[in-house]
């Protein structure tokens, strides 16, 4: 046998590995997840409160929406921010303003070594398409959250 052939079979070998793992512990490789240099976001409480795939969701989607918004605010800023609470308002709408549903996330933020309780929320306005996405549906507004929340996070490491 050749040694491409043998180095093919390896990386397959990997790979099959790999996805073996995925299939078996998604929240895993949620956690395992490498963050920003100086990010650092904990997703246990939240994993408690509200269960999975949420916790995975914005233990994906939070690290890289902090990076964004603190892009340029400051140059050695360590962040860390502890989500405890997600609550996503009925799918059907019509409890905010027009007819929408209020999102929340909520938790701590510690940015160079000061704790602060951190909030943010988002209007979701719903779609008949979202009647028969839930889970895709869900997953955007969890986004939606992330950054909301991160825009604040933000906003208070420039203060």
């Amino acid at each position: 046998m050749s040694t491409s052939v043998l180095a093919r079979a390896a990386f397959a070998a990997i790979g099959a590995i790999i996805l073996a793992a995925a299939a078996a512990s998604p929240s895993a490789l949620a956690r395992a997840r490498i963050s920003p240099p100086g990010i650092h976001v904990d997703v246990e409480p939240l994993r408690a409160n509200a269960g999975e795939p949420t916790a995975s969701w914005v233990a994906q989607a939070l690290p890289g929406a902090l990076a964004q918004n603190l892009a340029g605010r400051m140059a050695s800023a360590n962040v860390s921010v502890r989500v405890d609470y997600l609550t996503l308002g009925p799918s059907s709408g019509a409890i905010g303003p027009a007819g929408s549903s209020i999102d929340t996330i909520q938790g701590v933020a510690t940015i160079n070594g000061v704790e602060m309780p951190v909030r943010a929320t988002n209007s979701y306005y719903p779609s008949p398409v979202d009647q028969t996405m839930i889970e895709s549906s869900n997953r955007d507004r969890v986004t939606q959250l992330t950054q909301a929340l991160a825009y604040w996070v933000a906003q208070d490491a420039a203060r």
